[in-house]
């Protein structure tokens, strides 16, 4: 019985989202290798997502994330997903998270498989673009989970294999680069929807996530507009300028639709407004690598001698150093033979 409870407790102690997400991955994986084994290599389109039966199985834009269509795929889900989930839902709550995971999962899709009827409709092959993709997994998922990692604690460092260094915020990019290669070999789907899955993420933490800063006594914001976690924030400075002009034009056009929710004024600084959810405690850990990256980039800046080191160097050392005082010389006592020859001449003075 002692044997038993271990892993039950260690079931029991995981968040309930995560717990339910978990099993139903297994699970769906598990039938869909079955079927797979059992049928041949055809699509099971009841399972994953083929863009020409999703209006057939609507539900599989939400549900085809939890299948994994080999061993291998199914293994690294359930080695990273879970911990991930479950780090998240102890931070943002259930609600939350079941919301970030419905989002993050059904958007990529959605957008992925009207790609599909766009090439579809200039190229005409249906065989290849509505019959002959099917979009399944958690890639999506995992790469909105490294951008809300991103979010929280960009400045962490990561060391892989033991050699392998790397600022979280290296990692969503990182993603991408080898998702847009994947893509451009051919190999669509399911690799286009990392692409996808990061831009559905960042819009939604961005601007729809709901948060209740602790700081302000339970008012709720919406998202994170800090600069920090701008647009520009992921690509290099000579794409800032266009994207910064083509961000505001849209973010003007949604708010004059009303398509992005009010949140009340913010300033990190003064600590009116917390950015990232989760409390005081993710507020600091954010603050603190804000910080560390500033004065990073400030020591990077600033030459080896630098000017205000340089005159304090010369102030010091054309300032006058204290003269030593002079050591004392060794006073030699007179002999007894001089004391009387000094008495007797001082008596023969006074005689004359």
């Amino acid at each position: 019985m002692a044997i038993l409870s271990t892993p039950l407790q260690y079931i029991k102690s995981v968040p309930p989202v995560t717990r339910f997400f978990t099993a139903a991955t297994l699970a769906s994986s598990t039938l869909y290798l079955w079927i797979r084994w059992t049928t041949g290599p055809t699509p099971v389109a009841y399972l994953t997502l083929v863009p020409g039966t999703s209006l057939f199985f609507p539900w599989t834009f939400a549900t085809s994330a939890l299948v994994e269509i080999s061993i291998i795929e199914l293994i690294i889900s359930l080695l990273v997903i879970p911990a991930s989930l479950a780090y998240f839902e102890r931070l943002w709550g259930t609600i939350e998270t079941l919301k970030f995971i419905i989002v993050c999962v059904t958007g990529p899709n959605i957008i992925g498989c009207a790609f599909n009827w766009i090439e579809f409709a200039v190229t005409r092959n249906a065989e290849l673009f509505l019959y002959g993709m099917e979009y399944h997994g958690q890639m999506a998922l995992f790469i909105s989970l490294l951008v809300a990692f991103t979010q929280i604690i960009p400045e962490h460092q990561v060391q892989i294999l033991g050699f392998i260094k790397a600022r979280v915020k290296r990692f969503p990019m990182v993603y991408l680069t080898f998702s847009t290669i994947m893509t451009l070999l051919g190999f669509q789907s399911p690799y286009i929807l990392i692409q996808f899955g990061w831009f559905v993420s960042w819009v939604y933490l961005r601007f729809y996530k709901r948060n209740v800063g602790d700081s302000l006594g339970g008012v709720v914001s919406y998202g994170d507009r800090s600069e920090t976690f701008a647009l520009t924030s992921w690509f290099p400075p000579f794409l800032h300028t266009p994207l910064s002009l083509l961000g505001n034009t849209v973010y003007k056009l949604a708010t004059r639709l009303h398509l992005l929710p009010t949140s009340v004024p913010h300033d990190i600084e003064s600590g009116g407004y917390s950015q990232v959810p989760g409390g005081a405690r993710a507020e600091a850990e954010r603050r603190r690598a804000l910080a560390l990256k500033a004065l990073d980039q400030r020591l990077a800046n600033s030459p080896s001698g630098s000017p205000t080191q340089s005159g304090i160097s010369q102030a010091q050392s054309s300032r006058p150093s204290p003269a030593a005082p002079a050591p004392a010389q060794n006073e030699r006592k007179p002999s007894p033979v001089e004391m009387d020859v000094a008495d007797t001449s001082g008596s023969d003075d006074g005689r004359r």
